[in-house]
């Protein structure tokens, strides 16, 4: 399928998207075994499982947790009422929406591709710089950096385009507060652990010469593959967001607009959409006019599907404009409390999801390349950070119970963060874990402080650097491109 689209493109188009989707696959192999560590480190250290296995496993579930990930967490957290995102690939889309992506479907392909480009190379080489060192750094915040600074040069040239600077709010806020939950969280369980768990075994060093209790090594297990599935899930993720924008970049008609939705099934959720606006102006006189206003809008969105021609990209980029207005408008009125009624707001969320399967769609192909390129790089380049984590960041060795606490942490947070369809650093909250185990064993003075300054600097600078670099980039790429 891939192919056939590349075939229609101009030789040099052709060139720049596979250029653009190498650097895709290539982002995604480095976040693999960039983070790695985060997974293995704890089962490698306490001699659970050999290297070589816990990597390839490690991998294998990071493959499995970018195709399932999204999805599972969302059902977990719609069963305890959390507000869960439901389409599965909430991070990859909140990714997306941190780029001016309907002014690029408007703009030239040089300045898309270096857009693109930008971004790519500037996450690419801070990435490749810290691994390199050996330094524990966030994948996340890299990325988003690129991707707010090269989407400030590309709307300097764009007076119509700003960055979505509220979504970047919601984004580094997560990735501000996960960490300290992290560390908050490894401390309480590290004391609640001493607390109801009599073995001693478990609190002290492993013995090399020994294999670990059974039911030690199958904690371990279950916490390395936890965090191994939700690492897919949620950095997996993001790479899948990168693709849809280089996808939609060079071929808007197939990728601006879902292909695969029915019209038919568009236009009955727009007319049921309108219908329940109106009913709910009745009920709520005070907001009537902004209810029938955007009832009026789907009344409009449902003249222009009956004449949507597919083979038209202005009408198809229109379109998607118009939906993405009228669901914007209905969940602010939704977060106002401007719709009272219970099941009236489940209609309107119900159709206003329907709607939003136009521009929120991933091609099970892009998941599926993701997935490999995540599996791949899991499996290579991961002892540099394996050694950090395991030996740098506290004085004295890793034991069962720090291991398996920390990875506990790290699982629940980007579990949760996938869940609520938000961006999160796997580096940080495992690292920031094991910082807080080793505080719990012995207080502050058990941390090397050169690891934990060295993590603290790279965790400081990534976002303005990578910001700076993204930013610089994208004028780079666009004298040449």
């Amino acid at each position: 399928m891939l192919l056939s689209f590349i075939y229609d493109l101009s030789t040099w188009s052709s060139i720049l998207l596979i250029v653009s989707l190498l650097s895709v696959c290539f982002f995604e192999a480095i976040n693999g075994f960039h983070d790695t560590a985060n997974a293995v480190a704890t089962v490698i250290y306490t001699k659970a499982l050999k290297p070589q296995v816990a990597v390839v496993w490690s991998g294998f579930m990071n493959f499995v947790g970018v195709f399932f990930g999204g999805v599972v967490m969302a059902w977990i957290m719609g069963l305890f009422g959390g507000n869960a995102d439901t389409s599965g690939i909430g991070v990859a889309m909140g990714i997306v929406k941190l780029m001016p992506v309907n002014e690029m479907l408007g703009s030239g392909i040089s300045e898309t591709v270096s857009l693109v480009l930008a971004v790519l190379f500037a996450a690419i080489a801070w990435n490749l710089g810290t691994w390199y060192y050996g330094i524990p750094c966030s994948s996340s915040h890299t990325l988003i950096g690129s991707l707010l600074g090269a989407g400030l040069a590309f709307s300097l040239g764009h007076p119509k385009s700003t960055v979505n600077w509220q979504k970047a709010q919601e984004i580094g806020m997560s990735l501000l507060i996960s960490p300290l939950f992290g560390f908050t969280l490894a401390v309480l369980l590290m004391y609640m652990m001493r607390v109801f768990i009599k073995s001693k075994v478990i609190f002290k060093e492993p013995d090399t010469k020994k294999a670990p209790p059974f039911w030690i090594r199958l904690v371990l297990l279950l916490t390395c593959t936890l965090v191994s599935f939700f690492h897919g899930s949620n950095d997996g993720q993001k790479g899948v967001g990168l693709l849809l924008v280089v996808m939609m970049a060079f071929m808007p008609l197939q990728f601006a607009f879902n292909p695969d939705i029915d019209t038919a099934k568009l236009k009955a959720a727009a007319v049921e959409l309108g219908e329940t606006l109106k009913n709910a102006a009745v009920v709520d006189d005070t907001h009537a006019p902004v209810l029938l206003a955007h009832a009026a809008n789907s009344a409009k969105l449902v003249a222009r599907l009956d004449t949507l021609n597919r083979s038209n990209k202005d009408q198809l980029i229109a379109t998607r404009i118009d939906i993405q207005n009228l669901n914007k408008g209905i969940n602010s009125a939704i977060k106002d409390g401007f719709i009272v009624d219970k099941g009236q707001k489940s209609i309107i969320k119900h159709n206003s999801s329907i709607l939003a399967q136009t521009y929120e769609f991933a091609p099970f192909w892009s998941i599926l390349m993701i997935s490999i390129c995540l599996g791949i790089g899991t499996m290579i380049g991961w002892k540099r950070i394996v050694v950090t984590i395991g030996e740098k960041i506290g004085k004295t060795h890793l034991t069962y119970a720090q291991g398996a606490s920390a990875e506990l942490c790290a699982a629940a947070t980007i579990g949760v963060s996938t869940g609520l369809g938000l961006p999160v650093s796997t580096t940080h909250v495992l690292s920031s874990g094991i910082a807080g185990t080793m505080v719990a064993e012995g207080g502050v003075k058990n941390l090397q402080r050169k690891t934990i300054r060295n993590i603290a600097i790279a965790w400081l600078l990534t976002l303005p650097v990578a910001f700076i670099a993204g930013f610089l980039f994208y004028f780079v790429f666009k004298m040449f491109v």
